[in-house]
């Protein structure tokens, strides 16, 4: 009876932690959003309570919108904005920490029922409590983000603090990830292999390099410094790459530098995927589900990169405060890089070393 008990347990932790992940990749989607329509800097203070809410007047509107008029980002490049104007971008930064709240509501109210109905094993709270601290550090790092771009000359976060804030919300999502997995495949399908592992490892720490990458190309805004594909402005290793007077910041700092890694990344981990792909493809008949999904990586990174060519070709079809075909391209882009690095996660967890 006691065993019967804990099988029916599971399900409702199980469907509360892929509820958690399908939350965490809409997050991360309106945070592309509000980086692509130019929106993060437009609320100018970070209110936990009070700012759960929107501005419920027209006074209310006018006070936040002076407020924004203070920032570098009004002053330098947007002092011909109307209120209706800010009242757009204000909506998708309120909306993305709205949702971030939303989050941490629907994380800690299930939570703290599933602990009090002892659903959780022992091996299970520690984990938990671990999801909870990554996404309140989530939200403070956010904020520093925010933070960087409201003083000075800023018009935009700092790249850099930006790359963090995403690579955070990744690692949150695939610590999640591997839990839910764990509780809805179930440990008895594990395979065992010598190579996939590392392979899978190897592969993983080198999406995480190309998604701070990526952020990077966000941040600096950087598809239009080099609109060309397979080449980079004419080169496959431009000459612009190397500033030397930038010295170690050449790596953060340098678009052209950013491209030909960003790129060059890609090419690497397809070619990693593949080899991945063929190792499963021959263990498939150990399991029942490997046989069923040994190819999705492969899809996922084929399409990320089709994707991502497709962002650095339609860069140049930019147009300020409209949203078109590149920044769809950019946020599929986005989102597929998600898929990939949750298949990764999947792939680590069903073939083990032993």
């Amino acid at each position: 009876m006691k065993e019967n008990s804990l099988v029916r347990s599971d399900r409702p932790v199980r469907i509360w932690l892929w509820v958690g992940i399908g939350m965490i990749i809409v997050q991360v989607l309106l945070g592309g959003i509000t980086r692509l329509t130019g929106s993060g800097l437009s609320i100018t203070e970070w209110n936990v309570v009070t700012g759960t809410f929107p501005p419920l007047s027209e006074s209310e509107w006018l006070v936040e919108f002076d407020k924004y008029k203070a920032t570098p980002q009004y002053v330098l490049l947007n002092s011909d904005f109307t209120l209706g104007e800010f009242k757009y971008i204000f909506f998708w930064e309120w909306f993305h920490r709205f949702w971030a709240r939303l989050i941490g509501v629907v994380f800690l109210i299930p939570f703290l029922v599933f602990l009090f109905q002892r659903r959780f094993t022992k091996e299970m709270v520690r984990p938990m409590m671990i999801l909870f601290l990554l996404g309140a550090l989530q939200g403070a790092v956010g904020w520093i983000m925010v933070a960087s771009g409201l003083t000075g000359e800023a018009i935009y976060v700092k790249p850099t603090r930006l790359a963090l804030h995403f690579l955070f919300a990744l690692g949150l999502f695939a610590y999640t990830c591997w839990f839910a997995i764990d509780l809805t495949v179930g440990r008895k399908n594990i395979i065992a292999d010598k190579n996939v592992p590392r392979l899978t490892i190897g592969l993983i720490a080198l999406l995480v390099i190309q998604l701070g990458f990526g952020a990077l190309m966000a941040g600096h805004k950087a598809a239009t410094a080099a609109p060309t594909w397979p080449d980079i402005n004419g080169a496959m290793t431009p000459e612009a790459m190397w500033r030397s007077e930038w010295g170690i910041l050449n790596f953060l700092e340098n678009k052209i530098f950013i491209h030909f890694v960003h790129r060059n990344l890609a090419y690497l981990i397809l070619i990693g995927v593949i080899i991945l792909s063929v190792r499963l493809y021959q263990l498939k008949n150990q399991s029942s589900l490997l046989a069923r999904t040994w190819w999705l990586s492969l899809f996922i990174v084929t399409l990320q990169v089709v994707l991502g060519i497709a962002s650095v070709l339609l860069s140049l079809q930019i147009v300020p405060r409209t949203w078109g075909a590149f920044e769809w391209a950019a946020q599929l882009h986005q989102l597929v890089a998600m898929f990939l690095l949750m298949s990764l996660v999947g792939v680590g967890y069903l073939v083990r070393g032993r």
